[in-house]
């Protein structure tokens, strides 16, 4: 899977569902909730204080390594 930074939460969760942790690990505990479901990678960084491209590297690179 192709992920951006337009790339839905719920989107990552359904195609990568290994790619939780990454998201736990800062402070993204709700991957389940209702706002996730519509949210973009980039609107949940924003949300947390979470610079989207560092997450989106470090994610690309968790999920490399799973």
């Amino acid at each position: 899977m192709d992920i951006t930074r337009e790339t839905l939460i719920s989107d990552i969760v359904e195609n990568c569902p290994e790619a939780m942790p990454a998201f736990q690990a800062i402070g993204m505990h709700c991957m389940g909730c209702a706002m996730a479901s519509g949210e973009t990678l980039e609107q949940a960084c924003a949300a947390h204080g979470v610079d989207p491209d560092e997450f989106l590297d470090a994610l690309r690179e968790y999920l490399e390594n799973c």
